[in-house]
């Protein structure tokens, strides 16, 4: 029932930028159903391994039944920033790939139990890994209007943040605010229709990057994996909106860089060095025929670099 959910975004283009070496060490940050990792595993012999890992339950036990047969793969229930973890326990000291494809399952999305949907009434959860952390709920029902209000600005960027927060908080004095659709009709009544569908993605988009602390555990992993890539090896990484996005970028950039001392220093004394070549200048989108087939394809950028 799961694999019915899941269709991989730019799976060509994903394993043209990452494949170098059919019989090296690879490794995909977002299992997730599997698709990506049976793209990797179809284009790699049998002297390959891949290592995957996702901190999805539900993703973790699905791939473990999907790839149980498959010897040259293993699977982690683990964040992504834990990269180097993994790698310590898998003994291995370089990858000739690693990816990642940023995006919320399309699963997640439409199985009303993970209460990642504001369309239907469930728990408002939004925690990818259920044993760890605050909820949404317990976010919503005790922050200040304040930080509730940073948090949609920050991470939704939504330009009504303080009328939403505001709306929050005084809902929260009537009601618990305990479900997806109780938090979203609180943002419908105080939003156009002509706007409600954005705003109400941007909040729950807000929520659960704070939730799940998506953006520094990106910052984490990119860290570590330009650390563990092989000369020549690639990281390639898929994102769906500009937060993400402009991290990826920002940082493969600054990993081009080979000093960041002030300019009016006469001799470089910071030791910085080069590590990565830029092989996207400008991301990879899908094709109007992917979009079409897959619409949730359809904010997607992929970039992709080099280590030297």
């Amino acid at each position: 029932m799961m694999n019915k959910h899941h269709t991989p975004v730019l799976l060509n283009e994903t394993l043209q930028y990452l494949i170098t070496n059919k019989s090296g060490i690879y490794f995909d940050a977002t299992l997730g159903f599997g698709g990506h990792s049976q793209g990797i595993l179809d284009s790699l012999n049998n002297n390959a391994s891949l290592i995957s890992t996702d901190v999805d339950t539900d993703a973790f036990k699905f791939s473990k039944e999907k790839f149980n047969q498959e010897k040259r793969i293993k699977i982690y229930n683990y964040n992504f920033s834990q990269i180097d973890l993994i790698s310590k326990i898998e003994s291995i000291s370089s990858y000739d790939g690693i990816f990642a494809d940023l995006g919320v399952s399309s699963f997640q999305l439409d199985n009303i139990e993970s209460g990642f949907s504001y369309r239907t009434e469930a728990k408002l959860d939004l925690r990818m890994d259920k044993t760890k952390g605050l909820t949404a709920a317990d976010i919503v029902n005790s922050f200040s209007e304040e930080e509730l209000a940073d948090i949609i600005y920050k991470y939704g960027e939504e330009k009504n943040s303080r009328k939403i927060a505001r709306s929050i908080c005084e809902a929260r004095k009537i009601k618990k605010i305990n479900t997806t659709t109780y938090l979203a009709k609180i943002i419908e009544d105080i939003t156009s229709p002509n706007y409600r569908m954005k705003t109400l993605s941007r909040v729950f988009q807000a929520f659960r990057i704070y939730v799940n602390d998506e953006l520094e555990n990106l910052k984490k992993f990119l860290k570590k994996s330009v650390d563990l890539l092989n000369n020549g090896g690639r990281i390639v990484i898929l994102s769906y909106h500009s937060l993400e996005d402009r991290i990826v970028k920002e940082d493969f950039k600054f990993e081009t860089i080979d000093c960041i001392c002030p300019k009016d220093f006469p001799v470089c004394k910071c030791d910085k060095e080069k590590r990565l070549n830029i092989l996207t200048k400008k991301p990879v989108v899908p094709s109007e025929d992917e979009i079409k087939n897959n619409n949730r394809a359809r904010s997607a950028k992929l970039r992709a670099a080099e280590r030297i």
